[in-house]
């Protein structure tokens, strides 16, 4: 494997998996190791990098309008139905969960092949764009990060099951919400958290997604809505 540049900005997705939201809403995260080059020792959601083979990757379902389209601004169409298999992939690698629609996938990319022997396809139609983050100049890895939401009714296998976990996150576990600020988390997490805890209970696709563009340039606060380009 080629040694990975490190002032490249490579495209990132992350699941925040929610459960109990009407009850006793709690929070699927993980920490990473302490020899991790990227966030040693913080609690985080699942989630990494896109790789070359989730371009390809047939999708059981497509992510759902405006997801799609918010996806799609100042990052381009080409990308959405990756960061969607990526989301997938990544939550099934670090926490053994599977998003996905029964199906049998006999010819599946290599990194798919664990997934697909679960007999199930990636199932991008609950996934929810809620956040996009750049990660600031200056760090060890940088990240064009999309953070995508769903409910843990929607998982294919038992919240509860970490058995097929990789050892990439150490100490799964459920965090309730109320609970949560009292974890070792990145400032990007927590700012994440607010914007989910303001919407706990809404199932709808928030009126737009904030995003947090740190370049080389300046630092910029903006909402993405999924409008096309004006001329």
């Amino acid at each position: 494997m080629a040694d990975i540049d490190k002032r490249q900005v490579r495209h990132a997705a992350t699941v925040i998996v929610l459960r109990d939201r009407f009850t006793a809403p709690r929070i699927l995260m993980g920490q990473r190791g302490a020899k991790a080059a990227f966030m040693p020792n913080k609690f985080v959601f699942p989630g990494g990098a896109v790789d070359a083979g989730d371009h390809t990757v047939p999708l059981a379902s497509a992510l759902a309008s405006p997801n799609d389209t918010r996806l799609a601004e100042d990052g381009g169409a080409q990308l959405v139905s990756a960061l969607a298999a990526a989301a997938i992939r990544e939550l099934f690698e670090e926490t053994g969960q599977i998003l996905g629609q029964s199906s049998a996938w006999h010819d599946a990319p290599p990194d798919w092949t664990q997934f697909a022997a679960t007999g199930h396809r990636p199932h991008a139609a609950p996934l929810q764009f809620v956040f996009r983050a750049l990660t600031p100049p200056g760090r060890p890895r940088r990240f064009d990060a999309r953070f995508f939401l769903i409910d843990a009714d929607d998982l294919a296998s038992e919240p509860d099951d970490f058995s097929r976990a990789s050892d990439e996150l150490l100490h799964l576990q459920w965090v309730p919400l109320e609970d949560v600020r009292g974890f070792d988390m990145p400032f990007i997490t927590e700012v994440v958290l607010a914007e989910i805890a303001a919407r706990v209970t809404d199932r709808t696709p928030p009126d737009s997604v904030p995003y947090f563009k740190n370049d080389d340039e300046e630092s910029l606060f903006l909402r993405l809505r999924g409008q096309p380009p004006t001329d």
